[in-house]
């Protein structure tokens, strides 16, 4: 679709056709307008971040561009990164995958420690688990 089809597409009214035409950057107020997450942040406390990214790295191949000693980023479907400072909000990143006992495995050979057993839930079934830094993630599958 090209930039004058997505145009007419999205145009409920004037002002936002107009608008997009102004900016000349459709992604710019695309994003703005959806409210799409687009980055996820989690702590790594108490000294955690090498631990951290070895744990992702050991059970699900992550890779990490380092921007100083306390902030490590991702990008593995989501972009996200590793913040090595203190915080009392924590979300719950929820991961897919498509065999979750292997999924269980891998999570606890690389040193995770499962809190929520395996348990099903209307459209699936996941596990929850906490990362060294004491994240706590959840893995769901559709199987």
């Amino acid at each position: 679709m090209n930039r004058e089809n997505s145009l007419e597409v999205i145009d409920s009214g004037a002002n936002l056709k107009q608008e997009l035409e102004q900016m000349g950057n459709l992604s710019e107020l695309a994003m703005r307008i959806t409210g799409k997450l687009d980055y996820l942040e989690m702590p790594a406390l108490n000294g955690s971040l090498d631990a951290t990214k070895n744990f992702y790295a050991r059970a699900f191949g992550w890779a990490f561009t380092d921007y100083g000693p306390t902030y490590s980023a991702f990008a593995e479907g989501l972009d996200g990164g590793f913040d090595a400072q203190s915080s009392t909000a924590k979300p719950l990143p929820v991961l897919f995958a498509a065999n979750l006992e292997e999924a269980l495995d891998a999570v606890t050979d690389a040193g995770g420690a499962v809190v929520k057993p395996i348990f099903t839930f209307p459209g699936g079934r996941r596990f929850h688990f906490t990362d060294p830094a004491g994240n706590e993630l959840a893995v769901w599958s559709d199987k």
